[in-house]
């Protein structure tokens, strides 16, 4: 690029899974478009997690229908590394007309003329739609009730890459989705003692009867959910594909020493208050787990399939003495903690993208990705069009809606009365 005014139909932001998705689409349908990433491509993957993540769906499932992992068994989870690569591949077997290094600042809608002025790191581009790919985890989120502290080592989830990262002692991990239980499951591992505050969460097997959760997702029609249930817009899940893919069990967790407490409530100085709610929240996460294993039962009855029985899925644990006498309270300087890992989500972050289509919470006002703003599109969203839309096979689907929609537009803009 160069400081000179470029004009392109379509200016997709961001060269992630949703933006290599979307290029896809739009070179099959010939609309001309191009592709900016501030870092490289699938950068996310990279360096914005840890350093021993792997995907939480296996290979055959996680990818784009064009590219197999052929380097790894079907049932198996690829490491974050190699789903950069993964992604950088597959934009070079398409030819996607990325560049890297550029960083979008500003997108303006232009003022009796169509369009949007689009001001980069290297120059204005004019562009007739613009598709926002950068995806949901753009704003690490601490919650305000954070200690200020400056004994702790007090770092978001996403700035966590290994245990040799944190200083000697023990860990409180605060969140208990995919993210903060396999991170909670590491340090243990490391041999810190480790406190995981558990708020409500879903929790699918991993697997059941030779199938893993995502199959049993996709033919019981639960990928295919067009809204969250009223009431369940903050409940995590817990599913992990570290160490081969194994069902996340947080009374597990608790026999092999970590010790788990409720949903952190405040600070006062070094003691921290924890709320009396872990064996309703676990009780919770036992019955989405026991509804997937019966769904799936009678569905292997209903079909007549041959997959064999699995009854020890149905084996729990004894309840753990942090969970029969759950701990309220806790003192972290007298316990030891001199680290707290905020595993609390991310928030959306479209600053650079001045137009009217966003909810006072910042969230984008869209229909499956159509923005309420003419010419602007959203890819990359949890619940886009449907619960799938969080996984990498997701997005793509999403991208041939936007794309679909863009060409309509296209072609009721090339209409001429010849009459």
């Amino acid at each position: 690029m160069s400081d000179e005014n470029i004009e392109i139909d379509t200016l997709i932001v961001g060269a992630g899974q949703a933006g290599v998705a979307m290029s896809e689409h739009l070179s099959n349908l010939g609309v001309p478009h191009l592709v900016l990433e501030r870092n490289r491509i699938a950068e996310a993957w990279r360096t914005g997690r840890w350093d021993s993540l792997v995907a939480n769906g296996p290979a055959w499932h996680d990818r784009f229908p064009g590219l197999k992992f052929d380097d790894l068994s079907p049932d198996g989870f690829a490491h974050k590394d190699r789903v950069a690569d993964y992604f950088e591949t597959y934009a070079k077997n398409i030819k996607a007309p990325i560049r890297t290094g550029v960083e979008v600042k500003k997108v303006e809608r232009n003022v009796g003329r169509p369009g949007f002025t689009v001001e980069t790191s290297e120059g204005v581009i004019q562009a007739s739609r613009v598709v926002a790919a950068t995806g949901p985890f753009q704003r690490p989120v601490i919650p305000s009730i954070a200690p200020k502290d400056e004994t702790l080592t007090q770092i978001h989830s996403a700035q966590y890459r290994n245990p040799q990262q944190l200083p000697e002692g023990a860990v409180l991990v605060v969140g208990a989705g995919s993210s903060g239980v396999q991170i909670a499951d590491e340090l243990q591992r490391d041999g810190r003692q480790v406190y995981l505050s558990v708020g409500q969460h879903d929790r699918p097997p991993r697997a059941y009867r030779n199938r893993d959760f995502c199959w049993w997702l996709g033919v019981l029609g639960e990928w295919d959910a067009m809204a969250m249930r009223p009431g369940r817009e903050h409940v995590t899940i817990a599913v992990s594909g570290a160490h081969g893919g194994r069902t996340v069990d947080f009374r597990g967790l608790a026999h092999r020493g970590v010790t788990l407490v409720g949903l952190t409530q405040s600070f006062n100085d070094s003691v921290v208050t924890f709320q009396a709610d872990l064996a309703a929240n676990l009780a919770r996460g036992d019955e989405n787990y026991l509804s997937l294993l019966n769904a799936a039962d009678a569905y292997v009855e209903r079909n007549g399939l041959d997959l064999p029985q699995e009854p020890e899925a149905r084996e729990t644990y004894p309840e753990p003495a942090c969970v029969s006498e759950p701990i309220l309270e806790l003192d972290l300087a007298k316990a030891g903690v001199t680290s707290i890992i905020w595993a609390t989500g991310f928030a959306p972050d479209y600053s650079w993208l001045n137009v009217d289509t966003f909810e006072p919470n910042g969230k984008p006002r869209h229909q499956r990705g159509v923005s309420y703003e003419s010419g602007i599109y959203f890819l990359g969203l949890p619940w886009q069009s449907r619960r799938g839309s969080s996984f990498i096979w997701g997005v793509w689907h999403d991208a041939k809606y936007v794309a679909d929609h863009i060409e309509t537009q296209r072609r009721y803009l090339s209409y001429r009365d010849v009459s």
